[in-house]
């Protein structure tokens, strides 16, 4: 799909799914700027990818913060001179039912997984306004539909929808296009954590019977990411084997 030569930043990029995004845009002809909070996790990932002959380079950065933000902006301009594609992905979870939650839980996954998206796409739109083009992808969760003991992320990832589509309104004018993807169980490190019979019930309320993969929500990223994909915008495509319609 077209997205040769152009320049993506994957948030979040170190691991699991933002490492998956990352490697699937790369391969594809694009030029990757990897981001996460340390610098071990991206420099092995960009090494990799270097060494299979494609491009990318990492910025460690907090970009739940503005500074950080956009500094990670600013090092893509630095890198390749243009932003092309913004891949908000970084993300966190603090599970717990309300009436016991911290307020500090509270605060931080709404910092973490909607500031910062928030945030990233304030500091590429005026970039993007200015080539006329850009692509935006947000990734929110399925678990914005509602789900006990996950009042904070649930909230977290309706507002991700939320700015999404307002963002495609203000953004179409330019050719910039904003949309979401919406995944369900993914196979990250955070899930081979889980014993294995949490894994083995959690599966089953997959309809397709089976756990995703980072390169699954990649595949689903290069689309909205692409040319291809031009007269799409402020829509979220669920990636999560069926899982948004009800348990299997």
């Amino acid at each position: 799909m077209g997205v040769l030569d152009r320049v993506a930043i994957v948030t979040g990029s170190g691991q699991g799914i933002g490492e998956g995004i990352a490697r699937v845009l790369a391969a594809a002809g694009a030029k990757i700027v990897l981001n996460d909070l340390g610098p071990e996790k991206i420099d092995a990932v960009a090494a990799d990818l270097v060494l299979a002959g494609l491009e990318a380079t990492g910025h460690t950065a907090n970009v739940a913060t503005a500074e950080g933000a956009e500094s990670l902006v600013d090092a893509a301009l630095d890198a390749y001179g243009r932003v092309d594609i913004l891949v908000n992905n970084v993300g966190i979870a603090r599970d717990g039912y309300l009436a016991k939650m911290k307020e500090e839980d509270w605060d931080a996954v709404i910092e973490v997984n909607l500031k910062s998206q928030f945030l990233c796409c304030r500091a590429v739109a005026p970039h993007m306004m200015e080539q006329e083009s850009g692509r935006i992808v947000n990734i929110t969760s399925r678990a914005w539909l509602g789900g006990p003991g996950q009042t904070n992320y649930a909230a977290s990832k309706g507002a991700v929808v939320s700015l999404t589509r307002s963002l495609a309104l203000e953004m179409a004018r330019y050719g910039i296009t904003a949309n979401c993807i919406a995944p369900a169980l993914v196979d990250t490190p955070l899930f081979r954590g889980l014993k294995e019979d949490v894994q083995e019930r959690l599966i089953k309320t997959i309809p397709a019977r089976r756990i995703g993969t980072p390169e699954d929500i990649g595949n689903a990223a290069l689309f909205l990411a692409s040319d291809e994909s031009s007269y799409v915008t402020g829509q979220t495509l669920y990636v999560c084997g069926g899982r948004s319609l009800g348990a299997g």
